[in-house]
């Protein structure tokens, strides 16, 4: 996948450079810096991304985004029509979350639909507009659904009783979930994220034959650390 990318890009910026020397031998006249010119570093990425990564949802909605912010700039749309459509992009944002995450399963779903059919329902935490600390000490953990929104949510598993792969669901809304592994834990993450991301600092496992957490992290205006 990192060749396909390095292809793409490779391509890309071959034929801006032929554009532009054309452009200086008189060949053609195009123009670089048209209005709006800069929204292409936010469209042209996320099309790359869209084709070659998994964080499907999360390039679709940049690249929604850039498109929507060039027409404003063309003069298209107006910047104060995109104030009044806030609210519908958010509802279009979490239908595009609901559609992919069940078009594109991952492993930490197929732990937690396990869990749920065995009757075991998954530990869940909710920070909003507050803060909320999750402590599992000697407590056998499967898995957990996290939500953190105008908050910070901490969750710690450095204690905690692991003896088979593990899934986090954890979606972080203008605020910041933060997952303490215990260090013969192998962690897995998927990540969709608009304006956020995810910070993995945990080193990596000594030994292949241990368990493994499966971390499926959305973050919009917020991020996930994994320490």
């Amino acid at each position: 996948m990192k060749k396909i990318t390095s292809i793409i890009w490779g391509l890309i910026l071959a034929a801006a450079g032929v554009i532009l020397a054309l452009n200086i031998l008189g060949v053609i006249r195009v123009s670089v810096f048209f209005d709006g010119w800069w929204t292409l570093f936010i469209i042209i990425p996320c099309l790359i991304g869209l084709i070659t990564t998994r964080a499907k949802a999360a390039n679709l909605i940049g690249l929604i985004c850039g498109v929507v912010l060039l027409l404003c700039c063309q003069d298209v749309l107006s910047f104060s029509m995109l104030w009044k459509l806030l609210i519908p992009a958010v509802i279009t944002v979490i239908g595009l979350k609901m559609v992919f995450n069940g078009i594109f399963q991952n492993q930490s779903q197929d732990i937690l639909s396990q869990m749920k059919k065995a009757g075991a329902a998954p530990e869940s935490g909710c920070a909003a507009f507050s803060g909320c600390n999750m402590n599992f000490d000697g407590q056998p953990f499967r898995g957990a659904d996290l939500t953190a929104a105008f908050g910070s949510l901490k969750c710690d598993l450095r204690h905690a009783v692991i003896e088979q792969d593990c899934a986090i669901q954890a979606t972080a809304v203008f605020g910041g979930i933060t997952v303490y592994a215990p260090e013969n834990l192998s962690v897995k993450v998927v990540s969709n994220s608009l304006f956020g991301g995810v910070s993995h600092k945990k080193a990596p496992a000594a030994g292949q034959d241990g368990p493994t957490l499966y971390l499926n992290c959305i973050c919009m205006f917020g991020g996930v650390d994994i320490k």
